[in-house]
């Protein structure tokens, strides 16, 4: 079976399959919702101990029997080796909707190269009546009905709602997205098809660009008025809220949701190690940087 060929493609592959949208847009809005800095307290807790173990045991499960995740449990015990095939499912699932965020996103790159923003004004063919542009305005009268430029470039160019007439009618292909959807698909293809030779690389780069863009916004964010305002919102701590039993089921919940255990991935992340690896130190490094990316995109996004 191959080998890493450096300790540290190892590290960058759990780093980058722990830290996701989960971290960056999920966490901050979870925090502000159960009690600000409050929150952390019922998070710490359920990450020490709760994610942390699954997160070491599983990459001691995957660096011990040196198998994916569909055999080792047959190794486990014969009776569950279904609970691979259901991971696997689990998987493709997974893999159906977070390909189409990322296509999305790739759409919005390529439509930010015309002269003017599409999102940023209500002259395209795709705006209603409702459409409210404050972009350079300073009296802006918003109603109830009033729809953002972005918001209607969203829904109505991008997702094309108003072709829907619902789950029954969901209206015809965008080939657009259909594009960018099959591209994803074929990167992530090319960044897997020789295993850990190729994908070992890529984390080079899909590891640690989403750390350079969280510093850049980070940086402009700190520099744009009333900053501190929703450094506030974000962990003025309700101490009232630790009192509900929903805000530790989110705690557990996002810590889960997080680091990711379950699905397999560290099982197979971890057959690849060498035998004597310190799979222990790897958890605590590993589930330690995810945990502090979501505290930092906190201040990121408010």
């Amino acid at each position: 079976r191959d080998k890493w060929s450096k300790k540290l493609d190892f590290l960058l592959s759990v780093v980058g399959f722990a830290v996701d949208l989960g971290n960056v847009w999920r966490f901050p809005y979870i925090c502000y919702q159960n009690g600000g800095g409050a929150f952390l307290i019922p998070y710490t807790l359920m990450a020490v101990f709760g994610g942390v173990p699954l997160f070491y045991m599983e990459l001691a499960l995957g660096q011990f029997h040196r198998t994916g995740a569909i055999p080792i449990w047959k190794r486990i015990c014969p009776i569950f080796k279904g609970t691979g095939f259901a991971i696997c499912i689990i998987g493709l699932y997974v893999s159906f909707y977070y390909n189409t965020i990322i296509a999305w996103a790739l759409y919005y790159f390529y439509s930010s190269f015309s002269g003017t923003l599409p999102w940023a004004s209500c002259d395209n063919p795709w705006n209603t009546p409702n459409c409210t542009n404050y972009f350079g305005r300073s009296n802006v009268t918003w109603t109830n009905f009033s729809r953002s430029p972005a918001e209607e470039f969203y829904t109505r160019k991008v997702l094309e709602i108003q072709k829907s007439g619902g789950l029954y009618n969901v209206g015809g292909i965008h080939w657009q997205l259909l594009l960018c959807l099959f591209l994803i698909f074929t990167i992530v293809y090319f960044s897997l098809w020789k295993g850990v030779k190729t994908s070992g690389k890529v984390v080079w780069v899909t590891a640690t660009l989403p750390y350079v863009v969280l510093f850049i916004l980070l940086v402009r964010g700190a520099t744009l008025p009333g900053a501190w305002r929703g450094v506030l919102f974000y962990l003025r701590p309700d101490w009232g809220k630790l009192l509900s039993t929903a805000v530790w089921v989110d705690a557990a919940a996002q810590i889960f949701f997080s680091l990711g255990p379950g699905f397999g991935v560290l099982l197979a992340l971890a057959s690849y190690n060498h035998f004597h690896n310190n799979c222990y130190r790897d958890a605590l490094v590993t589930s330690a940087v995810n945990c502090l990316t979501s505290f930092l995109s906190g201040f990121v996004i408010f």
